[in-house]
């Protein structure tokens, strides 16, 4: 079986998961780490044993690397997504995938033209919690769903978006509380619900400076099924808090904190349904970037990369498709129409 090799594009702090979990593959290895700063990939090419570039185009000649995984600022995502997938490489981007849903379908479309593999990274889908949620709403558990709602109640200092040039711009960072950091409960509440007929919101730029974007959100949402949700997006919620899903039914409804879930209770009990509580009402086993961007674990990039792996070598559907990937983007896209233009905004855009 042929190794596949890896190339990381973007080498901020996520790049360094994005490593760890390479190497936790088997058939795979790190190849290489592009940045256009040749201090920083010279430091995380001797960190990691890989080779360091400062020219993308030298990067995606290396006939070793089969995979790029993408972790560049999300308004750069474009560039290297396009430049990959036009040099035959397979791609791994990083949430979000763009910052705009038409961005979004110009990497999918060139991805498609050009025969490569394309995937979103929204590991949260990995853990276990959000799994057995998803097999409860599959098997008709909840009866019917009535409301869901994603709270990402987070705080980030002003240091954190002094610290990088591009952080809360819109340009770059496509966006603020909502496109950065809670984009991966909207993706859950999302892969959960379905899609989001219509919305209203509202943003504001609350208690940070020097900033362009939202650091605080709320939209009121109106799902294809028919039910109604709230998604709260904030960075400025000292200490900060777990972020959470609620999916309340006639039948059941399941609270989920993090990795964790804190309320799991059906009509119709089940065997398993004790196992669960059990298991998960002790909490979560991190922290969860309520606080600290990096404090979240590897696990769910390794076992969204291992998958991506599976599906090159079995010629199968990869896991989270770059359309999957692209919902969360449109859905926080509506949003900010919705605050901008104070109307109420219908999807799809």
């Amino acid at each position: 079986m042929k190794k596949l090799g890896f190339g990381i594009i973007g080498l901020g702090s996520i790049s360094n998961v994005h490593a760890t979990a390479i190497k936790e593959i088997e058939g795979c290895r790190l190849v290489a780490g592009f940045h256009l700063r040749e201090e920083r990939a010279n430091e995380f090419a001797k960190k990691h044993n890989c080779r360091a570039y400062t020219d993308l185009d030298a990067f995606l000649a290396d006939p070793e690397i089969d995979i790029v995984t993408i972790a560049s600022p999300s308004g750069l995502h474009l560039d290297g997504a396009l430049a990959s997938a036009k040099a035959k490489k397979h791609l791994i981007v990083e949430k979000p995938l763009e910052i705009t849903k038409e961005r979004c379908n110009q990497i999918i479309k060139t991805c498609a033209e050009n025969n490569v593999r394309l995937a979103g990274i929204f590991h949260s889908r990995y853990h276990e919690a959000p799994q057995l949620i998803k097999k409860a709403i599959e098997q008709g558990r909840f009866g019917k769903i009535v409301m869901a709602d994603a709270q990402v109640k987070w705080f980030r200092s002003q240091e954190y978006y002094d610290s990088g040039a591009w952080r809360g711009t819109w340009d770059l960072d496509g966006g603020g509380a909502l496109m950065n950091q809670s984009i991966h409960a909207i993706d859950l509440l999302h892969w959960f619900m379905g899609d989001v007929a219509e919305l209203f919101a509202f943003t504001d730029t609350l208690s940070h400076e020097r900033i362009e974007v939202e650091d605080t959100g709320v939209a009121a949402l109106r799902f294809a099924s028919g039910a109604l949700g709230v998604i709260e997006g904030t960075t400025s919620a000292y200490p900060g808090f777990l972020k959470k899903l609620e999916i309340l039914g006639t039948k059941g409804s399941v609270v989920m904190e993090e990795e964790s879930i804190t309320f799991w209770k059906f009509e119709e009990e089940r065997p398993e349904d004790q196992a669960i509580r059990d298991k998960y009402l002790t909490g979560t086993a991190t922290g969860g970037g309520a606080s600290d961007p990096m404090a979240m674990g590897h696990h769910g990039h390794t076992k969204l990369f291992s998958a991506f792996v599976d599906a090159i070598r079995d010629n199968a559907e990869v896991p989270i498709t770059g359309e999957s990937a692209r919902d969360a983007v449109e859905i926080i896209e509506a949003i900010y129409k919705s605050a901008r233009s104070g109307k109420k905004v219908t999807l799809p855009l």
